[in-house]
């Protein structure tokens, strides 16, 4: 059996569980939970791939994320499919929880794609005919929200990191994985797909501004203002703008999480979390010093003590043209028309696959289906088929591309690859970024 027959009994067999594939989409949009609280999505997962796919599955990696692994006794490459499980907070869009959960950043509709591609491979029988390893991975804790609670987590050991596929790569779930794939949905316009993204990587930030209370009302030169102190340092900051190059897309964007208890006491605990976001690895380095300068300097002039916590955030994704030449081919060959996909996209976001990226060749397109900007009150899903099926599909068919005939496709990638990072230097790296400075 010839490569393109294998990708049509992939096509077959997804068509034929198309609604399977739709619900279990919908009923995971409907149920979203945050980053390390995903559990029944992840049982939802890991149910879907035990009973429909007769897969073993692995549960409870990195709190909730669970595996399973097809091919597992064959020797060659192994190629996973990735999915993420969990939700961003938009409390404003018609269809958030009491929580004020929702997936508009369309994460359930990469679980249902990872599934879709799931049942395109292991249904259609095509396992036999590739010469790799292919795993279905649900990664938790994307979205990098809910610090406290993940410091919670942290402080009692049950991870070490707050975004969940640096915790996989800790716990040593990617060791065996030579590359890897998935895609996230976008509002495309006229187009259909985006291939080649570039992001920023970013630098998590809480700041705490220490200062001394007194009535605000009777003996407001008794106490020393921290509020005070946090809008000196955000103005400092954006006097700092001018000065970051626009090549590396610097971005600072604090919230304060507590700006005081009661009015009329002189705010002594002001709280602030932010990212520190920029293109490149030296220019998240540069530019989070000069920021947390600009942030002390705030204390400095109303005499407050600061106390920065810096958390290891994501690192800037990095594109694999081979990879994305491969899912653009297996696109057109869904009936998407060439100009209809674009080639590269420019986005100050910020992926944690692209850690990934910096350790083994990775796939990361965007897909359409949706209308509205991700996180906010606008979006949905206007096309499932789109959003769904398409990206299940090329996917299942790039990685027959990539393992079909003694895998010579993924082992070319593999041996013209060179790591920007080894797993060592990466957490390395990260752990010379989890610091606290005073």
């Amino acid at each position: 059996m010839d490569k393109q027959q294998l990708k049509e009994l992939v096509i077959k067999a997804i068509e034929e569980n198309k609604e399977n594939i739709l619900e279990i989409g919908r009923k995971i949009y409907q149920n979203p939970e945050y980053g390390y609280k995903e559990f029944k999505t992840s049982e939802t997962v890991s149910k879907f791939l035990r009973e429909e796919l007769n897969l073993e599955v692995e549960e409870n990696i990195a709190v909730t994320g669970c595996v399973a692994v097809a091919n597992a006794n064959k020797k060659g490459p192994h190629v996973s499919i990735l999915g993420e499980l969990d939700a961003i907070s938009c409390k404003d869009h018609k269809d958030s929880n009491e929580l004020g959960a929702s997936h508009t950043c369309g994460h359930n509709i990469q679980i249902a794609g990872l599934l879709g591609a799931a049942v395109g491979i292991v249904k259609s029988g095509v396992l036999d005919s590739l010469d790799g390893k292919v795993s279905f991975m649900a990664t938790p804790s994307e979205e990098f929200i809910q610090l406290e609670y993940r410091q919670q987590l942290k402080d009692e050991g049950k991870i070490t990191y707050f975004g969940g596929k640096q915790e996989l790569v800790k716990k040593g779930y990617f060791d065996d994985i030579d590359m890897c794939m998935m895609f996230h949905s976008l509002d495309m316009g006229e187009n259909k797909a985006l291939v080649g993204p570039e992001s920023n990587g970013f630098i998590g930030k809480k700041v705490q501004f220490i200062g001394k209370e007194s009535h605000a009302g009777s003996a407001p030169s008794e106490g020393i203002n921290a509020l005070n102190a946090a809008m000196l340092a955000i103005n400092n900051v954006n006097a700092l703008r001018e000065t970051f190059k626009e090549s590396e897309r610097v971005r600072f964007h604090p919230i304060l999480t507590k700006a005081g208890d009661i009015v009329n006491v002189v705010p002594a605990d002001v709280q602030m979390e932010s990212y520190v976001r920029a293109r490149t690895i030296d220019g998240m380095v540069k530019y989070n010093e000069s920021i947390n300068n600009a942030l002390r300097a705030g204390g400095m002039a109303v005499g407050a003590e600061v106390k920065i916590t810096e958390i290891p955030g994501y690192l800037p994704i990095l594109r694999y043209k081979d990879m994305d030449n491969l899912f653009a081919n297996n696109l057109v060959g869904l009936g998407i028309e060439e100009n209809k996909i674009v080639d590269g996209g420019d986005f100050a976001g910020s992926f944690d696959l692209g850690d990934i990226s910096h350790i083994m060749p990775t796939l990361h397109p965007m897909i359409g289906g949706v209308s509205g900007n991700l996180h906010t009150r606008e979006y949905e899903i206007v096309d499932e088929d789109l959003a769904y099926l398409v990206p299940a599909k090329a996917m299942a068919m790039t990685v027959i591309d990539l393992l079909f005939n003694d895998a010579k496709c993924a082992n070319k990638i593999l041996d013209n690859f060179t790591p920007v990072m080894t797993k060592d230097q990466y957490l390395d790296f990260l752990a010379d970024l989890d610091k606290t400075l005073d």
